[in-house]
């Protein structure tokens, strides 16, 4: 029973993580808030993932994720991350698995890659793809994975597994 709430707790905040992320465009929110908030999802989902779901990996991972996003949103512009998103759409879409897609800006020096894995259909009969990105900023470069299924609009959206 307390393994079910813990996964139910999990769940629940990887689900308000995510409402936040579609929220959080129409606001109007620094890069830092956005970097902030990036960075605690993808920090929970990798928590979550290599705790089993433990609350406690989830809160760490969240902590730890926020902290690394804020340092990087307080240095993407909106060019950097507009490259970012484009390049990461165009590379779930009809990028070839396990070749990466870069980005750079050189108006601020930064620069990324998405690197798409094979696609598949989830349980839930969606098309989605795994991929591993990677940002570069003043030197220091970030890592994070994720899943993305396509949308009936044809976007790619971060999903929860």
């Amino acid at each position: 029973m307390l393994e079910d709430n813990t996964v139910n707790n999990s769940k629940n905040i990887a689900k308000f993580a995510l409402v936040s992320l579609i929220v959080m465009p129409l606001l109007s929110c620094t890069k830092e808030d956005s970097g902030t908030l990036l960075g605690g999802v993808g920090g929970a989902l990798v928590g979550s993932a290599v705790t089993n779901n433990s609350t406690v990996g989830v809160a760490i991972g969240t902590l730890a994720g926020a902290y690394i996003g804020r340092d990087i949103g307080r240095k993407m512009d909106k060019a950097d991350q507009q490259k970012m998103y484009q390049t990461t759409q165009a590379a779930l879409e009809t990028g070839v698995s396990g070749n990466a897609a870069q980005w750079t800006n050189p108006d601020t020096g930064n620069s990324g890659s998405v690197t798409p894995q094979p696609a598949y259909n989830n349980t839930d009969g969606q098309y989605c793809r795994e991929y591993q990105q990677t940002v570069t900023i003043a030197g220091k470069t970030e890592t994070a994975y994720g899943t993305a299924c396509r949308q009936p609009d044809g976007s790619w959206k971060i999903v929860n597994n």
